[in-house]
């Protein structure tokens, strides 16, 4: 009855306070800035950059509601809404730069989706699109291309397109970062494959710390039923090996379950976890089963943001291995940093009446929150 007493002020309170966390809802907040940029044969370049460019033309946040930027876009004057076309013109001249052996080229700004059904009919109508287009002429003679955009921009998802020589190239640019130099002579774009893996490792490691708040509080709720190495070793390797399966499988397309369903169960593994620890401080049969089940849901969580990538089937064997490669990396640090912080206390008497109870309680009422979020769309 404590326990059934317990768990009820959890939710009850949770429900009421509604705490207030910068987690976007859909719990994998990693977005990019989609950037294909095609050089032609005809030595010309056009970047295809995608953004919300509503938001951007009012110079207001993404997350802002579509309809609210569509009525306001609609209601300005011809006068006030060509001034908002043109510096948001302004704004991709000033914070994006496409260089030729290290030299900055002009180009000119369209935004092709405005007044076409591409815009107007979308699922979610919007009045510029989400495409910016950039066009210019590449130098003669130019030896490579580099393409920047500023901070003011999410991460790019950059794919360069050579067709003349019929060559693909993707990269992942950090915020701010500037791409590393595309040969448009002689050496090969598939050289790059090391500094691609890399890539991906990091991504995968950033997915975790700082980005994946919610797969933090997972793994933190196993450290904290673990006094012991190995009840956390059996734990730990069951969620890893599951959520591996299902990242595989949905990369490869053999599996394929709506986000609308996946996050919010994502959500309630944490609580669970959270209230587990609170209820039990055995290690049973159960508990890993159960992890190994939530680490299934965990992983079509990790495939999302991958998918998102749209990568190449050449590509995917890398991006799946450097990927879950980061994420088990990311785990372990969190791990180690929690050890750092608490393992000095692990085996004092006091510490599941003082540590694991109150650290779970405050976990589980995220959990319960996030759930609620993301299933009702809040």
């Amino acid at each position: 009855m404590r326990h059934l007493s317990l768990l009820v002020i959890i939710a009850g309170f949770a429900l009421i306070v509604l705490i207030p966390v910068d987690q976007d809802a859909n719990g994998h907040p990693l977005t990019f800035t989609a950037t294909t940029l095609t050089l032609s044969a005809n030595d010309s370049f056009q970047v295809d950059l995608q953004y919300d460019l509503d938001a951007l033309a009012l110079g207001v946040s993404i997350t802002t509601d579509d309809a609210v930027l569509v009525n306001t876009l609609e209601q300005l004057s011809t006068s006030d809404f060509n001034n908002a076309l043109d510096r948001l013109k302004r704004l991709f001249e000033r914070r994006v730069r496409v260089r030729f052996d290290g030299t900055p080229v002009p180009f000119s700004v369209d935004f092709p989706d405005h007044g076409t059904p591409r815009a107007t009919g979308a699922v979610i109508p919007t009045v510029l699109g989400l495409t910016a287009r950039l066009t210019g002429t590449i130098p003669e003679g130019a030896q490579t291309v580099e393409f920047f955009a500023s901070r003011a921009f999410a991460e790019v998802h950059l794919t360069i397109i050579d067709e003349t020589r019929d060559i693909e190239h993707q990269m992942i640019l950090e915020q701010g970062a500037r791409s590393t130099p595309f040969q448009l002579v002689g050496q090969n774009a598939n050289s790059n494959n090391n500094s691609q893996a890399q890539q991906y490792f990091w991504l995968g490691v950033r997915h975790i710390i700082p980005d994946g708040l919610d797969h933090i509080l997972f793994v933190l709720g196993l450290f904290l039923f673990s006094l012991k190495l190995r009840p956390l070793v059996i734990q730990v390797t069951a969620f890893t090996v599951a959520h591996a399966l299902t990242l595989t499988a949905a990369m490869l397309g053999t599996l394929n379950i709506s986000p609308q369903l996946v996050e919010p169960l994502i959500a309630v593994s944490i609580a669970y976890v959270a209230i587990e620890n609170i209820l039990t401080d055995r290690l049973t049969l159960w508990r890993p089963i159960v992890v190994f089940a939530f680490g299934l849901l965990h992983g079509l969580g990790f495939a999302g943001s991958l998918a998102a990538l749209d990568l190449p089937n050449q590509e995917q064997l890398v991006s799946l291995v450097m990927f879950n490669a980061g994420i088990e990396v990311g785990q372990l640090a969190v791990i180690a940093g929690a050890t750092a912080i608490l393992g000095w206390s692990r085996h004092k008497s006091w510490y599941r009446a003082r540590v694991i109870i109150p650290a779970s309680a405050v976990i589980a009422m995220i959990g319960i929150v996030w759930a609620i979020e993301r299933a009702y769309g809040l």
